[in-house]
């Protein structure tokens, strides 16, 4: 075959720089705000699993636009869908910049949410670097050119290249789906508080409504989320496995930036430099993980990254008074060599177990399911440490409340290993 030495054209490359500089400014909002918490918890008076509302809520509005992302791309055109994402993610810029009160701050992240997307992990170190040098609301305002110049390209260089043809979204599903995910993410995040009420009600609605989903989903031709696939034994564990690493990655994300700040007591700046290297190692690890995968299968590349994993949550659920911050960068990195090792073979292999014309699905529930922990992750860590903090936000109640959250991130690590076990690289699907 010939080489292809057809040059890019401008147009395409002004949209490809545009699509990328919203999703880098999405990534990077989302994980400077972690680094931020005590920042905003002091500003605005509201306690640990209040603030870690700033990413769930995000989170959240993103996960409810996850699973019609596919419907809404094939019914409208390109341009119109970028330049509603754009105007959104610039709007709620705006919005939590001059946020007076905390309410505000959280509607802006909803914008955020069904704006854009997230990925990356340069986040923490600019808002640490923003957080010495400036204030909180310098993470928006910083973003806004960015946006802004994504918004002149996109207008520019994006072309429509498909057909639009209108799909039909069933609306009780979709309503299904946001009603369980909000239940789920109020529920977890009141576990705090000490009020059964507050936690049982929301999630049992939310459990009410997935009940309806999966009678609807059942009855229709094309549903939003073809939760039949869950039938596949090896397809759910593999799910499951998928959503604990999600939901201990964002825990991580919550707890570390944290306990240096408020246990340790350090600058943001020095918080977003010591998680800067376990990033960048996940970063680096990624295309290792595919060339083992390549090489050896599944197996063995994703049981040695659990082990990783295993091991980081282990040391600070059992050493909490250890973690200094030297400590906390050193364990820190190798959890994040075995996460970046193992994230993109475990979908690879998720999707092995299911037929081909299933993927599209599989995608879908993947992607959901990505969301989700993430947003659940910050909420039941948050929650957890709340609880131990009774109120306050002294170092050592904090420092308990830290331990207590990696017993529990320990816990979901040997769920993982148990599942992976017995299903990764066990089977394929015939294609």
């Amino acid at each position: 075959m010939e080489p292809n030495n057809e040059r890019i054209s401008s147009k395409v490359f002004a949209a490809v720089i545009a699509t990328g500089l919203m999703s880098f400014s999405g990534v990077l909002v989302e994980t400077s705000m972690n680094i931020a918490f005590p920042t905003l918890m002091r500003d605005f008076n509201v306690s640990t699993n209040v603030v870690q509302w700033m990413t769930s809520i995000y989170l959240l509005a993103v996960l409810i636009i996850v699973p019609i992302s596919a419907a809404l791309k094939s019914s409208y055109k390109t341009k119109s869908l970028f330049l509603i994402a754009n105007f959104l993610f610039l709007l709620g810029l705006i919005v939590d910049a001059t946020a007076p009160i905390f309410p505000v701050l959280l509607l802006g992240r909803v914008i955020q949410g069904i704006g854009t997307g997230i990925a990356l992990a340069l986040g923490p170190t600019f808002g640490g670097i923003v957080l010495q040098a400036l204030n909180w609301r310098w993470v928006f305002w910083f973003l806004i050119p960015l946006i802004i110049i994504s918004l002149l390209l996109g207008i520019w260089g994006i072309e429509q290249k498909s057909a639009v043809k209108k799909v039909k979204i069933d609306r009780l599903s979709f309503i299904m789906i946001a009603i369980f995910f909000i239940g789920m993410l109020v529920g977890f995040s009141n576990l705090g508080t000490g009020q059964l009420g507050a936690t049982a009600i929301p999630i049992l609605i939310a459990l009410l409504a997935l009940a309806l989903l999966i009678w609807r989903s059942n009855r229709i031709k094309v549903p939003i989320l073809d939760l039949k696939l869950f039938k596949n034994h090896s397809f759910t564990g593999h799910i499951i496995g998928f959503f604990c690493i999600q939901l201990i990655s964002l825990g991580n994300a919550f707890l570390l930036p944290n306990f240096i700040q408020l246990v340790n007591h350090n600058t943001a700046f020095l918080a977003g430099l010591i998680v800067l290297p376990a990033g960048v190692t996940g970063a680096i690890m990624g295309p290792i993980g595919g060339r083992l995968l390549d090489n050896y299968g599944a197996r063995k590349p994703v049981l040695f990254g659990v082990s990783l994993m295993l091991l980081e949550t282990l040391f600070f659920a059992v050493l909490p008074n250890q973690m200094n911050n030297i400590f906390i960068l050193i364990v820190y990195i190798i959890y994040m060599a075995g996460m970046g090792m193992i994230l993109g073979d475990v979908m690879t292999d998720t999707l092995a177990v299911i037929d081909e014309s299933e993927t599209t699905q599989g995608n879908a529930i993947l992607n959901t399911a990505q969301q989700f922990a993430g947003a659940v992750g910050t909420s039941i860590t948050s929650a957890i440490v709340a609880s131990s903090q009774k109120g306050t936000k002294s170092a050592d109640l904090t420092r308990i409340g830290t331990q207590h959250a990696y017993i529990f991130l320990l816990c979901l690590v040997i769920l993982i290993m148990a599942l992976f076990i017995k299903y990764v690289g066990r089977r394929t699907a015939t294609k």
